[in-house]
């Protein structure tokens, strides 16, 4: 590095340079990552009203379902759940490289400041001291923007840092709410079969009775038998799934499995379907998915990258300067700088076309998160309405089933049905319950994917620095 001493003028090319490049840095070179391609989404969903939501991020569906053990563990778990931990801490890396590069700390660099002193003599030679020390600074002026569009690229960063938060605090809600919705579809399951044993458990008492009279055979007995026996067989299957959703509610929750299982064995029954909810119109999803955000800042990044290795292939103008004393003697220097990437113009052209490339691909893949969303949306819609549709249709056809085998019960009793159809309704009106349930399950988590495809509940809450 060659410095000109202050006590000779500036040579007058140099000036007359500086001057030149001080004029044309008017603006920041390459593409603006504030001005982005307008993307183009359609005016209404296949089934929506057309109605916009506004801004759907803060609201807590989850309330809806009316089950507070569910608010509970959502409300504790949001603070707890290390995934999010994780995720709020990529944010905090992001803060930090953004804060490096802040106008005057992406400006202003030198080497470490250093100072000695050092105790010497030897044979012949007084013994002494001697003292250094030594300082330098440089100021690089910022003359086609390429710092500038480093700190657009490091504040995309940050706010695409942010948006993932959401997306994992959506994928963590959908996961709980799965969870939890699955462990009481087991409890059902499991009150439904019992349910069902107890009246198999009748229903052989009786047939012994009757054989007892003369009135039923061995192979009757052994028919009832092998229907009881395939219910109670059904238990453990029912209650191995439940331990297993309350154990990965704990893991999801990051809380110990032994209390939180004997929160959920206390049971508050299946989740009910609420009503809605309203699914607003395509565009509000560039505001309220967080993933559709997160996509549109990495591609502001991805142009101000672009900005950032155009501004390296041109000259670069800096004001250094050092200090330093050894041994009592003190020299300073102080002048520009001008620096030509010349020889080195073939790598840094490359590295343009690439950084080129990779922001045509951020262009597509916003683009392609525009349109998953509106599918998710359109889909998860679609399912749940015809869900609600298949809840009804199954809640009927159990009722059916459950006069049926009121009815085949009675007049089995009174001898007036044989015992093959009173079977056929007991495993009728079995199977009619637990689709029933299983509908009803599915609708209620079908409920909450709507809601998290509009991007609701992203931002309800965050966990405090």
């Amino acid at each position: 590095m060659t410095f000109l001493r202050t006590s000779r003028p500036f040579p007058r090319a140099a000036l007359s340079l500086t001057a030149l490049l001080l004029i044309s840095a008017c603006a920041a070179v390459g593409p603006d990552p504030s001005a982005l391609p307008e993307t183009r989404v359609q005016a209404a969903f296949d089934e929506g009203d057309g109605a916009s939501v506004g801004q759907v991020g803060t609201n807590a569906f989850w309330s809806g379902y009316q089950d507070r053990t569910l608010s509970g563990l959502i409300a504790g778990g949001l603070g707890t759940s290390l995934d999010i931990i994780q995720a709020n801490e990529r944010i905090r890396a992001a803060a930090a490289d953004l804060q490096a590069t802040q106008p005057l700390a992406s400006q202003i660099s030198g080497d470490p400041a250093s100072a000695g002193r050092v105790r010497s003599g030897g044979d012949g030679v007084a013994t002494g001291y001697t003292t250094n020390a030594s300082l330098s600074a440089g100021f690089v002026f910022d003359l086609f923007g390429g710092a500038r569009r480093a700190r657009e690229g490091a504040s995309a960063a940050y706010a695409s840092a942010e948006a993932e938060v959401q997306v994992t605090r959506l994928a963590w809600l959908a996961e709980v709410i799965g969870a939890y919705s699955e462990a009481r579809f087991n409890q059902q399951a499991l009150a439904l079969t019992r349910e069902t044993i107890r009246a198999r458990q009748a229903t052989l008492e009786v047939t012994n009775n009757m054989l007892s009279l003369g009135l039923a055979t061995d192979y009757d007995i052994a028919q009832t038998e092998a229907l009881l026996q395939t219910a109670q067989a059904d238990l453990p299957n029912y209650e191995a799934q439940f331990n297993a959703q309350v154990y990965r509610l704990s893991t999801l929750l990051n809380r110990q499995a032994g209390p939180l299982m004997t929160q959920m064995q206390g049971g508050s029954g299946a989740l009910r379907i609420p009503p809605g909810p309203g699914t607003g119109v395509p565009a509000d999803l560039l505001r309220n998915r967080p993933d559709v955000r997160a996509a549109q800042q990495d591609l502001v990044q991805a142009l101000a990258a672009v900005g950032v290795a155009t501004a390296d292939m041109l000259p670069s103008l800096s004001l250094t300067g050092t200090v330093s004393d050894t041994a009592g003697a003190t020299a300073w220097g102080f002048g520009p700088r001008l620096s030509l990437p010349v020889a080195n113009q073939g790598v840094l052209q490359a590295t343009r076309t690439r950084r080129l490339s990779e922001a045509r691909s951020a262009d597509l893949a916003w683009r392609s998160q525009v349109a998953a969303a509106v599918e998710d949306v359109q889909t998860s819609q679609s399912n749940l309405r015809r869900l609600r549709q298949r809840v009804a249709a199954l809640d009927q056809a159990a009722a059916s089933y459950d006069r049926a085998y009121d009815l085949a019960s009675t007049n089995f009793e009174a001898g007036a049905l044989p015992l093959v159809d009173l079977l056929d309704a007991d495993r009728q009106r079995a199977a009619a319950r637990l689709q029933a349930a299983s509908a009803r399950n599915d609708a209620a988590r079908e409920w909450a994917a709507l809601q998290i495809a509009t991007g609701a509940g992203a931002a309800v809450a965050r966990i405090a620095d």
